[in-house]
C-alpha cells in the first residue's frame, strides 16, 4: 500500500498584532485553529488557501508569501499531514455569509492569548507557524508550481 499524507493549507493572518483564528467543533471537542483545510481535487494550493479562509471566516484572503511547508503526524497511528502555511492579508468581509460546518466563530488573538490556549489548539503547528512568521521566515509564492491537466 502506498503511503499518502493529507495535503492541507493554512493561513497566518495578522492585524494590529492579533491573529485570526477559528473556533471549531472537532471530534475531540472545541478547538482553535488557523483558517485551514484540505486541498481539493483539481485545485491549486494557492486557490485552496483562498477558498478555505473564505469558507471558514467570510474574509477574502490574499496570500503574500509562504511561511513553511510542514510534515506533521501526531503519533505513528495517526494520519500524516503535509501542510503549506501562508501569510497574507484579508479584505472584504462578507458578514452575512454562513461559515463552514463546524465553525463556531472567528477570533482575533494576540500571540500570548493563543499560547494561553495551547491545550485547546488543534495542532502544535499553530504556534509553530505563528512563531516562524514573527521570526521573519518567508518564501516566495513562486516556489509553488501547478501543472494540473498538463499533457505532453
Amino acid at each position: 500500500m502506498v503511503w499518502k499524507p493529507h495535503v492541507t493549507v493554512a493561513a497566518v493572518i495578522e492585524k494590529e498584532h492579533k491573529f485570526l483564528l477559528v473556533e471549531e467543533q472537532t471530534n475531540n471537542g472545541i478547538a482553535f485553529n488557523q483558517p485551514a483545510g484540505h486541498l481539493e481535487n483539481g485545485e491549486s494550493i494557492i486557490a485552496a488557501v483562498k477558498r478555505e479562509v473564505n469558507e471558514e471566516t467570510a474574509w477574502q484572503f490574499e496570500p503574500a508569501y509562504i511561511i513553511a511547508i510542514q510534515l506533521w503526524r501526531k503519533n505513528p497511528e495517526s494520519p500524516s499531514f503535509l501542510r503549506v502555511s501562508f501569510a497574507g492579508k484579508v479584505h472584504s468581509l462578507a458578514a452575512d455569509q454562513p461559515l463552514d460546518e463546524g465553525i463556531i466563530a472567528t477570533h482575533w488573538f494576540s500571540r500570548e492569548q493563543i499560547a494561553a490556549k495551547q491545550a485547546q489548539l488543534r495542532s502544535p503547528l499553530i504556534l509553530n507557524t505563528i512563531d516562524a512568521y514573527l521570526n521573519g521566515e518567508h518564501y516566495p509564492l513562486s516556489l509553488l508550481k501547478s501543472y494540473l491537466d498538463l499533457s505532453y
